[in-house]
């Protein structure tokens, strides 16, 4: 172990902060203090850089863009490809992988080789490959890259290692599975239709041997030819010219007839005996119009004809096929048994759908069992056994997306008791009507693994709702599911005319949450500029919401304003629970000047009956000050030990007392410094005309000293440590602030300055100055804005967030930092030069997809001398407020977006009766700590190195039955530094990252012990103190894609990797970290990435992994007859290897593809057992194997002898009883 040592006292540091960083820090990342010392302190660090590694674990929700489909019956598990190249492949609960294409191109086509463990993609780069799925993690064996054609179809025959593959140029290769080289047998598409036709017959899109003849190959192309080869012949059978496109072929188990779907929307029958024409042609949806002809009908995109044992009639299933004047309906798959037709209606377009059925032998009745339909943004198994067709309750989380997600949070090593509480009142809520059998993708085996821990991860929406998700190992699975939305009222029509306009936007879309696991308190910060504060019960209750408004939005302009200086300080009533608003100004003439004073939503006034689960008891929303809207929410902080609440936004600061429902604190930041200050800060010049401004106002060239523009606030009173203080006058909004406590929200900051915009993955950038006249350009969309209508436009997912950039262009070819950022997100910004705005556009579509319209600025110098700054990250703690302190005492701990640290210190009633009715002192004292860039996270140390976790409330139900033997009493859990050390002195550690430096503090004293400057080039988007291998670490993820570690207290690099480079903001807006070495970001719209940074999780992740490929015995192909078996039919004496083999068709020509070998042999082998039985992972395999088969050929001899034993003792009585019987007595 290396021992840090560390110089404590006597340090007098005589400005911590100094803009270059904190006087006696070295300049080198963990370089000590020269100050002299009387005492050291040693440090025991246990991480080590061999510790760390990154990799993926697994991935969750559903596949995006999905493209195909495969399914293998005997082993049952189900593989769906998606538009990146991606695979994934699903057996029962728990056996879930997640696989990715190096080029990634599109999956077009999937083919399982049932019951031997691979697996064939045919992708959009006109390559092959061979999956091998007999170890854990998939890898690819073959690859096979066509160079002159392009790939359309495949075909794989039940137990042939001979692939056909059809063309773009209507011609039929053939691939040898083994080998994966191609055979010199090719079907040419002028030897397969007439030498007479003079029109080339199209791609090919169809392919299938026949049930009756394996001999025999079905080509179907797309212009409506089809033709029957005979393989051995070398020659067509017969050829069928229709006059319609054709989409798909589906086999009559029989082989005597075959079906077709075509693009006018009809089925065509065909029989083998007569192909001159189709025996039977229906439009299953087309009715038939006056004039006797048929109305067009969209395209039947694919049709599966199936027979079942227990009915004469077949099923007949197919997607599409609707008439094209039902305009607005829904896509469709219809399913036909007989007369009935049942048409069942899909929430999203149908990409690709199969029968499951229960024999892999396309010659014998197929007794179909369910539908497995792959949607575009859904995944649905429809059961077939009963009349009714109810779909299966689906056990994979698919639904992830249901309402786009705008954040996420990951909570490791919870509570244990609160997953099965979760999932108890959850499951009073799910939905019903499921099929009752079950669930049919049932393949692979999956155990839980003896080192897990209770893990819960939190998504929030754009509609409200958020959902508990038990994460614990590798599954994922929904606990419980919470509205937001039911805690305010519905918008009435008519309201102020806008009510057409709501249903364009998410009001209620979720920003940010916080959550307390053992009191079970949760907060949520929605896009409307609200929190609300929920309690966790067993038991329904009937309450009333209580509700606070806060004014925590101001101007400069109207600071320093003559006409202004007199207007009358409002303070908040001690006996109310709000600040009461200020008058209107009395230039605000213009219409906006009736939206003051009010929230963006309207809660819920009345009783209100709330079920068990999580119950609203507190909602704090913004007020609209002056015609403008509230500013974004962009951080918070709960405790449940002190039960309070602190929130802040660009404006300032608002600290909440939940318990006695009072606001203690709302001040701006520039109130909270004091006289320290660290900056002489610029003011701004009276606007003499309003409707002649725009968004952001013009610097001032006169400087006014701070204490006069403090003394000149229309709310301004002298400088002391109060209660209830209302909002003190500030500069001009800032909203464009990194948020913090799992907010995937991306703010633009700068290490020196604060720009003037905000953008949000659920918002339009909301303007920061002055609202517009409504004659301007923007005047008639801010006019329609009423007192309710939140100022952003529908909300945009931070899934939905996705840019596509050259990497280097991440750090480089820019003026600042600043501009890089604004040319990434498109913000609006203005160039005092031109005295213009320019906003970016959502497109119509792909802002709901992937991808922003961004635009350019032509000066940034104006918003780098912006003056205003924004509180970016908050935290309760057991700290010290002043260096003369000698105990810790409750502190909130301020980050701002310039860099600096202020600490709050509180005066909390211990007494639990005294808690209930006396007022919690807050006196800010102007403690200021100082780094570069905006502060993103604070942790806080023992002197022992070990973390000191927040207090907490231990939770109780408080609509619990009153029980007078034990009464309901706060019982708190506190973790105080002098309680968590004995020897090591007084005072702690505060851990302090930024976006661009990490500093370790030493308190009281606030001396710098170790500064790290993480990055010079980028900037982090998150950091978190997290526990790994019973330690502590710092993690921080950065812009240009690295993710590093450092360690704690001394900040020495453990790891530095290039995992992911930012090219698509979804991830910064939802990268999280947690404890345990994991973490995980929302990797598309749909699904949710893992991954760990945890050496020993890389080692043992094969062993929580499922397996995917479990060994089965074939089943056995009916029994045909005696004679038929005996001598063999024409299916049998097919030789394939014969006829397809080098020695019979000779080689392909090397200039038609190329064979690459894989990389999935001998490296999937030994990723398959991980660990110390690397080496051993083929010999396991082949040994399971045989073992397997080996039982099976052991119970099969233990039933011959026990069939010999009873024939022997049968033969001997009847022996016995014929022997002394004469040849006449038989």
């Amino acid at each position: 172990m290396k021992k840090f040592r560390k110089v404590l006292d006597g340090l007098t540091t005589s400005s911590p902060v100094n803009p270059g960083g904190s006087p006696g820090c070295g300049s080198a990342a963990g370089t000590p203090s020269a100050a002299p010392t009387p005492r050291e302190l040693e440090i025991q660090e246990t991480l080590m850089s061999e510790h760390f590694q990154i990799c993926k674990t697994v991935r969750h929700g559903f596949p995006y863009q999905p493209t195909a489909l495969a399914f293998d019956p005997v082993q049952k598990i189900l593989a769906i490809g998606s538009r990146s190249g991606g695979i994934r492949i699903l057996g029962r609960p728990g056996v879930d992988c997640h696989s990715q294409h190096e080029s990634g191109a599109a999956v077009l086509q999937m083919q399982f080789l049932i019951n031997e463990g691979a697996l064939v993609t045919a992708c959009a780069d006109d390559t092959l490959h061979l999956w091998s799925l007999r170890q854990r993690l998939p890898a690819i064996l073959h690859s096979l890259k066509f160079n002159r054609e392009r790939i359309t179809f495949c075909h794989l025959p039940f137990q042939s290692k001979w692939l056909y593959v059809g063309t773009e140029r209507g011609n039929t290769h053939i691939v040898n599975i083994e080998s994966f080289i191609l055979s010199g047998y090719v079907i040419m598409w002028n030897k397969a239709i007439e030498l007479s036709t003079k029109t080339h017959p199209g791609p090919v899109v169809h392919l299938s041997d026949s049930p009756k003849d394996e001999g025999k190959l079905l080509i179907g192309f797309e212009s409506g030819t089809i033709v029957m080869w005979d393989l051995r012949a070398k020659r067509a059978d017969f050829r069928i010219y229709y006059d319609e496109a054709i989409h798909s072929v589906s086999w009559h188990h029989e082989g005597r007839q075959f079906m077709c779907s075509h693009s006018d929307g009809s089925l065509s029958m065909w029989n083998m005996r007569n192909t001159a024409k189709p025996f039977q042609v229906t439009f299953p949806h087309g009715k038939t119009q006056r004039d006797g002809r048929k109305e067009s009908c969209k395209p039947i995109l694919k049709v599966e004809y199936k027979t079942s044992r227990n009915s004469s009639e077949a099923f007949v299933i197919f997607s599409g096929g609707l008439s094209y004047d039902k305009a607005g309906r829904r896509p469709t798959l219809t399913i036909m048994h007989g007369k009935a037709i049942t048409v069942l209606e899909m929430d999203y377009p149908i990409v690709d759908f199969m029968v499951l059925c229960e024999t892999p032998y396309l010659n014998e009745v197929q007794e179909p069992y369910a539908v497995v339909v792959l949607l575009e943004k859904d995944f649905v198994v429809v059961d077939l056994t009963q009349s009714n067709f109810p779909i299966f309750e689906n056990p994979y989380p698919m639904d992830v997306h249901e309402s786009p997600v705008t954040c996420t949070a990951y909570f490791a090593d919870c509570p244990p008791d609160i997953i099965p509480v979760l999932y108890s009142i959850g499951a009073k809520h799910k939905k019903t009507g499921y099929s009752h059998k079950e669930w049919p993708v049932s393949g692979g085996t999956w155990t839980v693994g003896s080192q897990t821990y209770p893990e819960i991860i939190i998504t929030g929406h754009a509609d409200g709702s958020i959902k508990f998700w038990d994460a614990t190992a590798i599954t994922l699975q929904m606990l419980y599911k919470l509205k937001t939305s039911k805690v305010f009222e519905k918008p009435k029509t008519g309201d102020m005319g806008r009510s057409a306009d709501l249903v364009e936007e998410d009001p209620y879309a979720v920003q940010m949450i916080s959550w307390c696991p053992q009191s079970r308190i949760f907060c949520v910060v929605g896009i409307s500029a609200h929190v609300i504060l929920y309690r966790f019960s067993k038991h329904d209750a009937n309450t009333i919401i209580t509700s606070l408004e806060l004014r925590l939005q101001c101007e400069m302009e109207d600071v320093i304003s003559p006409s202004d200086t007199e207007n009358t300080p409002c303070f908040s009533d001690p006996s109310g629970h709000s600040p009461q608003p200020q008058p209107p100004s009395p230039r605000s003439n213009t219409p906006d000047s009736v939206r003051d004073s009010i929230p963006c939503l309207k809660v819920k006034d009345r009783m209100i009956r709330m079920p068990p689960g999580y119950q609203a008891e507190l909602v704090v929303q913004l007020l609209w000050v002056d015609g403008e809207p509230p500013q974004q929410i962009t951080c918070l902080d709960l405790n449940s030990a002190y039960g309070l609440l602190a929130l802040g936004n660009c404006n300032g600061l608002a600290v909440v007392d939940y318990l006695q429902k009072t606001i203690l604190l709302c001040m701006s930041t520039l109130e909270l410094y004091g006289s320290a200050d660290p900056f002489q800060r610029l003011t701004r010049s009276p606007r003499k005309n309003r409707q002649s401004t725009s968004g952001l106002t013009e610097l001032s060239d006169n400087q006014v000293s701070l204490d006069l523009e403090r003394s000149k606030s229309p709310t301004s009173a002298p400088y002391t440590p109060s209660l209830h203080n209302d909002p003190r006058g500030t500069g001009e909004p800032v909203s464009n602030l990194r948020s913090c406590h799992y907010s995937p929200v991306f703010y633009l900051l700068d290490n020196d300055h604060v720009n003037g915009h905000c953008t949000s993955p659920t918002s339009q950038p909301c303007p920061s100055g002055r609202a517009r006249v409504p004659g301007g350009p923007e005047g008639p969309r801010l006019a329609r804005r009423g007192p309710g209508r939140p100022p952003f436009r529908k909300a945009q997912s931070a899934a939905c967030m996705e840019v596509s950039l050259p990497v280097s262009s991440l750090t480089e070819g820019y003026p600042s930092r600043r501009a890089m950022l604004q040319q990434l997100h498109g913000v609006s910004m203005y160039s005092h030069d031109e005295h213009h705005i320019t906003n970016y556009s959502w497109s119509e579509r792909e802002s709901r997809e992937n991808s922003f319209s961004r635009s350019r600025s032509s000066s940034v110098s104006s918003i780098d001398r912006e003056t205003k700054e924004a509180v970016t990250t908050l935290q309760f703690a057991e700290s010290y407020g002043r260096k003369s302190d000698s105990l810790p005492t409750p502190c909130l701990w301020v980050g701002t977006s310039l860099g600096l640290v202020l600490i709050i210190p509180m005066s909390i009633p211990t007494d639990e009766q005294e808690r209930q009715e006396d007022p919690v002192t807050v006196a800010p004292t102007g403690t200021v700590l100082m780094l570069k860039g905006s502060v993103l996270r604070f942790g806080f140390l023992d002197c022992g190195g070990a973390l000191i976790n927040s207090p907490y409330e231990v939770w109780r139900d408080q609509h619990a039955p009153d029980d007078p033997d034990r009464p309901r009493k706060r019982k708190l859990v506190n973790f105080s530094p002098s309680s968590s050390q004995e020897a090591c002195g007084d005072g702690h550690l505060a851990v302090v990252c930024s976006e661009r430096q990490a500093k370790v503090f030493y308190m009281p004293s606030q001396a710098c012990l170790y500064v790290h400057n993480i990055t010079e080039s980028s900037f982090v988007l998150r950091a978190d103190v997290v526990s790994v291998s019973n330690s502590v670490c710092l993690a921080c993820f950065c812009a240009n894609g690295h993710i590093m570690i450092l360690s704690l207290p001394s900040l020495r690099p453990l790891l530095d990797v290039s995992y992911l480079p930012l090219t698509d903001m979804r991830i910064a807006r939802t990268f999280c970290f947690t404890n345990g070495g994991q973490a995980l970001y929302l990797c598309s719209p749909t699904e949710i990435q893992r991954i760990t940074y945890s050496q020993e999780m890389c080692v043992n992740l094969q062993e929580t992994l499922g397996e995917l490929f479990t060994p089965i015995e074939t089943p056995e192909a009916q029994n045909r007859g005696f004679l038929k078996g005996f001598f063999g039919g024409n299916a049998q004496t097919f030789d394939r290897e014969e006829l397809f083999g080098e020695a019979s068709a000779g080689k392909a020509s090397r200039s038609l593809a190329q064979h690459i070998p894989g990389q999935g042999g001998i490296e999937g082998m030994k990723a398959a057992a991980g660990g110390v039985v690397g080496d051993l992972a083929r010999a396991r395999i082949a040994l399971d194997e045989r073992g397997q088969r080996l039982g099976e050929l052991e119970e099969r001899t233990a039933l011959m002898m026990t069939s010999a034993e009873t024939f022997s003792k049968h033969a001997h009585e009847l022996m016995l009883k014929c022997k002394d019987k004469k040849w006449y007595q038989f």
